[in-house]
């Protein structure tokens, strides 16, 4: 008997008010990484109508002209018109940063984590990414929103926007994408039927594969009817509100913390992307056809307290082996991880939009498949 269920995952785009902050935290990361490699952020941004408020906590030798940043920033995103409600130039920014805690610190610099917590990485042969169909698709479809966008393929549209995309699965098994769902904001004056027939042409026909889709395939473009409203003028936007948008759509597990605006001595971000960095590598190696990997960390300690692996059933030798192999050949302290997967270099605001996982690009040194070996020894 087969085991058929629905799944959905979600994405955002640059333009969205929560996705604002994720970058701003990310891009004032960026610049002090660019003047010292050694600086430790901890930046928090919250975004509403006419307004960016920047708080956290910042240790450098260098100087970062937050407000500059903000301005490209949204300038870049493409809030450059008064009439979305939200400008670049207009809006103010209001900052409140201090250095990092000297307890906390006590702890960092002597290679130790900056705080307690668990952190998760997956990996699944359902795409070639090694990532779920459903958080993959819901992805490509919002950059792709971006990129026509920005492109002016249609010059009607403006920044913030989502996508959602519901897969039906069967035995565990990608089958179908049941359902697409396109929401994105436009100038007003533009009927609802071309902006649906312009957005399933330019953008849902060429992300969706044919092959994919069920016969009955609902889509949704701009349910309520008009979206002219939106950004920062409609929602209040916070950084690291947008977590499984980040990871895995919703598939595995989530420690809590986000990743956004914290340096690599956070092991909410670089455990994180260590864990996916292991979990790729093993289901790459043929080892498991679905890896699920958590670390976790006491504030303070170099070494983890503890490091699980479920292979959900689909690994060829048990979960207590891979474990063995991994503490036997990764350094899992927080300047280990820093090392392998070289995260002390300014790389991260374009890790803060369309998922920090599934990208094979440059930068992104946690999805590289250089450790398959290691996990073939068994």
């Amino acid at each position: 008997m087969s085991n058929s269920y629905f799944f959905t995952s979600e994405s955002v785009t640059e333009g969205h008010p929560d996705k604002i902050c994720d970058q701003i935290s990310d891009s004032i990361l960026d610049e002090v990484l660019r003047q010292d490699k050694n600086g430790r952020v901890a930046c928090e941004c919250l975004t509403t109508r006419g307004l960016s408020f920047i708080a956290g906590e910042i240790t450098t030798t260098g100087y970062v002209d937050i407000p500059e940043i903000v301005r490209q920033l949204l300038f870049d995103v493409g809030y450059t018109d008064p009439a979305y409600g939200f400008h670049f130039e207009a809006s103010a920014i209001i900052t409140s940063i201090q250095t990092q805690s000297p307890d906390i610190a006590l702890g960092v610099n002597r290679g130790g984590a900056g705080d307690q917590g668990m952190m998760f990485g997956y990996a699944v042969t359902e795409t070639k990414e090694l990532m779920p169909m459903p958080i993959m698709l819901a992805h490509k479809l919002a950059r792709k929103l971006a990129e026509v966008r920005k492109e002016k393929q249609l010059d009607y549209l403006r920044p913030d926007g989502k996508s959602q995309v519901t897969v039906c699965y069967e035995n565990g098994i990608p089958k179908t994408v049941e359902s697409v769902v396109l929401s994105t904001q436009h100038d007003p004056g533009i009927p609802q039927k071309k902006i649906k027939e312009d957005l399933i042409g330019l953008v849902i026909d060429k992300v969706i594969p044919r092959d994919k889709r069920s016969k009955k395939m609902r889509i949704f473009v701009n349910p309520t009817g008009r979206f002219i409203v939106g950004g920062p003028q409609a929602d209040t936007g916070v950084t690291g509100r947008k977590i499984i948008v980040d990871t895995y759509g919703g598939f595995g597990n989530h420690g809590g913390g986000c990743f956004s605006g914290k340096d690599p001595t956070k092991v909410d971000r670089s455990a994180s992307y260590m864990a996916r960095y292991l979990a790729k590598n093993i289901v790459a190696s043929g080892l498991a056809k679905k890896c699920e990997i958590q670390i976790a960390y006491v504030i303070g300690m170099k070494q983890p307290v503890s490091i699980m692996v479920n292979t959900k059933n689909t690994g060829l030798v048990p979960d207590d082996k891979i474990v063995q192999l991994i503490r036997k050949n990764f350094d899992l302290s927080p300047a280990g991880i820093i090392k392998k997967l070289d995260l002390k270099n300014p790389i991260y605001r374009k890790t803060a939009c369309y998922g920090h996982f599934g990208r094979e690009e440059e930068g992104f040194t946690w999805e590289k498949k250089d450790s398959v070996k290691i996990f073939q020894q068994i």
